[in-house]
């Protein structure tokens, strides 16, 4: 299947916003360079099911990992770049007045362009220097005991590339939703962390994905020497990073503490030791885009026996699917169906399960149109409530991976659904 076919479906889904209608022109590079109008409501699911995973990954660690939260944007840092560097926050009144201030009108004690952007807030391009700030806090609680870890999702900003700039003198900038795990432990165990947080990650891409063997590493040493991985997703046009690993080494927690470093000292054993900082920051933003070509299959269309008219069905793992279950009304009183749909809609909201009401539609489709429009929502299972559930309470069941339809009875649908996503979740 095409990218262009995908974004097709993203785009009638809701999977990812677009430009102007009727057909929105946004090429999959803006997607990926984070420069575009942001995931439609299933995107946003969709990202929202993969950071809940990758929390259960990243607290696995309970003991020693805990969530921090910072600031999108802070005072320029002790050692921050200059003000003609990185990102600035500033009203566009106080920028105004700095401007007028270059011209003949300028008033006294008006504010230079220089000292504003001086002093203006700097957004944040990494998740880690808000991480390192809480390092000293977070080694209190772990009673000053090595390894430990500080967990973090958050938006960050960065420079689009030139090739992507549409003026080369003004700037474009694209955000992106980043994960962040900083962990510490004793340079003399630091090789071997990374090692393994090199396999975990591997693994935890590989785990929902249709085709794993399209998640994979590399391996780079940047100028200072220091050790890390690239892991990447192979996208129809070539590779693609969606994590970093690092060993940073002392240097960036030495910066954020200047002075006094032995506040900094955890326990290895019998040793007090600085740790060495291994990050370990993905997109999580990017993870989306992939997994959704992995999950992208075409199938046999039962409506139409054309060739190019194949069904598009997004296999997205249990875990990651923004939907799990639609509820639709068959033949039967349309009044009392849809009863026993919502209650069955609360029933199933109240356990955490994703549903979609279909039963809330007006319009008339048939049933193998409504399989084809759920297929390429990625639901995994639609349940039919008929009149046949009015006299003895069963209802028709139909997975997504299958195609197989069965009966159930409704009392067992809950217990099902839930089993089964646990199930999918523990493989």
């Amino acid at each position: 299947a095409s990218g262009e076919e995908l974004l097709e479906v993203c785009w009638r889904r809701h999977f990812l916003r677009g430009g102007a209608e009727p057909r929105p022109a946004l090429p999959w590079r803006a997607y990926l360079s984070g420069c575009h109008p942001g995931f439609g409501p299933l995107g946003v699911a969709l990202r929202g099911n993969l950071a809940a995973q990758w929390w259960d990954s990243a607290l696995a660690f309970r003991e020693q990992v805990f969530a921090v939260d910072a600031p999108l944007h802070g005072p320029p840092a002790a050692g921050a770049p200059r003000a003609g560097q990185g990102f600035r926050l500033v009203h566009s009144e106080t920028l105004g007045e700095a401007l007028q201030g270059k011209g003949c009108s300028r008033e006294p004690g008006g504010p230079s362009l220089e000292e504003v952007l001086g002093t203006a807030g700097m957004l944040r391009e990494s998740l880690l220097p808000g991480a390192l700030a809480q390092y000293v806090s977070c080694l209190e609680l772990v009673n000053k005991r090595l390894p430990c870890g500080l967990a973090q999702i958050g938006v960050c900003f960065h420079s689009l590339p030139e090739s992507e700039q549409l003026n080369r003198s003004l700037r474009r900038i694209g955000e992106r939703t980043t994960s962040l795990l900083a962990w510490f432990s004793s340079p003399r165990t630091a090789g071997q962390w990374l090692d393994y947080w090199l396999r975990q990650r591997l693994q935890w891409w590989r785990k929902f994905a249709v085709g794993p063997s399209n998640f994979s590493s590399s391996d780079f040493q940047d100028e200072e020497g220091r050790r890390g991985f690239n892991l990447h997703y192979s996208f129809p046009w070539g590779t693609e990073t969606i994590e970093t690993l690092k060993n940073l080494g002392d240097t960036e927690l030495l910066q954020m503490y200047p002075g006094d470093s032995s506040k900094l000292l955890g326990r290895d054993g019998r040793k007090n030791v600085i740790p060495h900082v291994l990050s370990v920051s993905g997109n999580l933003d990017r993870g989306v885009l992939a997994y959704l070509f992995d999950s992208l299959q075409l199938a046999e269309n039962p409506l139409t026996k054309k060739k190019n008219s194949q069904r598009k069905v997004l296999k997205l793992h249990p875990c990651l699917a923004p939907l799990k279950v639609a509820l639709d009304v068959g033949k039967g009183p349309t009044t009392e169906l849809r009863q026993v749909c919502q209650g069955l809609f609360n029933e199933l909201s109240e356990n955490r399960i994703s549903v979609w009401p279909g039963y809330l539609e007006t319009m008339q489709v048939s049933l193998e149109q409504l399989y084809t429009k759920y297929d390429e929502m990625s639901v995994l299972f639609t349940v039919l409530i008929t009149d046949a559930t009015l006299e003895n309470g069963v209802v028709q069941l139909r997975s997504r991976d299958t195609t197989m339809k069965e009966m159930m009875h409704i009392s067992r649908l809950k217990d099902f659904l839930t089993k089964y996503v646990t199930s999918a979740k523990n493989v």
